[in-house]
């Protein structure tokens, strides 16, 4: 058995003491129904670091992680968890056996919990801990996803650190004092001020095939109460046979249609048989329980077309999976990130942001002086506290192949949510 120190650091122990382990046992010998959480979840809680994604502590910390990673796999790695999927508190397996040693391997459970076959609330919070590790919903439960995630080869892992480490150093440097990370395979979005972390938010992004582009920009400007133009791609794919489908799409959704001179014409002078409709330009009325962009549109000038905006659809910031866009980015708790961003631009108080939502006035903010961002692709990374991060490789640009499983967090689309959203 692995000690303590050979794993992922000495800040992942977790607070368990023989005692309390011998508990476990005597009640997991006599019952299957275990359920007690003696505080293990809240214990094994991860604690959100104020360390930036992007910095020499990460760079540092992903480094020695791929020297502990390296005696795992010489200590013989972990072996693959079968027959768990579906299991939670109170389950009782000789699965679950095999599943501790697989948590202890990567320090989410301390060996001290024993060695029962019952899914006890140890267990629950070591899977907690994995999910949580993984940008996986901490359920505590053995999801397909998680069990996908736990099967993956330390040697796997270790080139996936690797890689990453070259992606890090690249961002070395002095990034700015304020700057934005977008981070696209964990689907998140940092500020940092100062060498500090100031909010993270949920993000959701490309789909497989409507990539978000890997890109250094600034943020320069933001439209309150935007008009949103649908890109020509969109009304190809989806707007076409949307109208097939649904005459009335346009109207329910606030979306007009105008000439080459400007005149708005209606839908039913379109042949939505043809390629007719991609000779108009297509916008919807500003409205942010409606518009495909919400309340705001964050400006990055790109040569890919793409920014940052608010969403009418709040639900996706609770997926794991949130790949779900054409391209653009839509940021949770919208209003922190842009008080944030406007912070040194007079006249945009928090108290004045609110005020521009709630009159649905379209208006536009200069950012005084443009905020730097990064748009890239990290799928792992160590901070200093001892905590690994792995994400699928979604666009497969790790060149792992099929290695890590990432068909198994697909939902089923397209019923998903609105089409349109970029």
């Amino acid at each position: 058995m692995l000690s303590r120190r050979t794993l992922l650091t000495g800040s992942l122990a977790l607070v368990f003491t023989p005692a309390t382990a011998a508990l476990a046992q005597q009640f997991a010998g006599n019952q299957a129904e275990w359920s007690q959480n003696y505080e293990a979840a809240s214990r094994t809680r991860i604690r959100r670091t104020t360390t930036p994604m992007l910095s020499a502590d990460t760079l540092a910390a992903t480094e020695q992680t791929i020297a502990q990673y390296r005696d795992i796999a010489a200590r013989g790695g972990w072996q693959p968890v079968r027959g768990v999927e579906g299991l939670r508190v109170g389950a009782k397996s000789p699965a679950v056996m095999a599943l501790r040693q697989r948590l202890i391997v990567t320090g989410d459970l301390d060996p001290a919990a024993g060695e029962s076959p019952i899914y006890d609330s140890y267990v629950e919070a070591g899977v907690r801990r994995f999910q949580a590790r993984h940008g996986l919903s901490s359920t505590g439960t053995m999801t397909a996803a998680t069990v996908a995630a736990m099967n993956v080869p330390v040697e796997v892992r270790i080139r996936q650190l690797e890689i990453n480490v070259v992606r890090l150093r690249s961002f070395s440097g002095n990034l700015g004092q304020r700057y934005v990370t977008v981070n696209i395979p964990a689907a998140l979005v940092e500020t940092v001020e100062n060498g500090t972390v100031h909010t993270r938010h949920a993000a959701g992004v490309g789909k497989i095939d409507r990539q978000s582009p890997i890109m250094n920009s600034k943020v320069v400007e933001i439209n309150f109460n935007p008009f949103w133009t649908v890109p020509a791609s969109i009304i190809r794919k989806d707007l076409i046979p949307k109208m097939q489908k649904e005459p009335n799409y346009l109207t329910e959704n606030r979306i007009r249609i105008f000439n080459g001179a400007g005149q708005e014409i209606s839908p039913s002078q379109v042949n939505w048989f043809s390629d007719e409709a991609t000779r108009y330009r297509f916008r919807q009325d500003p409205g942010g329980d409606l518009n495909s962009m919400g309340f705001v549109r964050i400006n990055i000038p790109n040569p890919h077309g793409v920014y940052m905006h608010d969403t009418p659809s709040k639900g996706i910031f609770g997926d794991d999976f949130r790949f779900v866009s054409s391209g653009c980015v839509r940021v949770q708790n919208v209003r922190d990130y842009i008080e944030w961003l406007l912070k040194d631009t007079p006249g945009w108080s928090r108290e004045q942001i609110d005020a521009v939502f709630k009159s649905g006035e379209r208006i536009d903010a200069r950012l005084a002086q443009p905020v730097p961002i990064y748009w890239v692709y990290i799928t792992a990374w160590a901070t200093p506290d001892g905590l690994v991060q792995f994400r699928d490789d979604i666009y497969n640009k790790d060149g792992l192949g099929s290695s890590i499983p990432v068909a198994s967090r697909v939902p089923n689309e397209p019923d998903q949510e609105m089409f349109l959203q970029n």
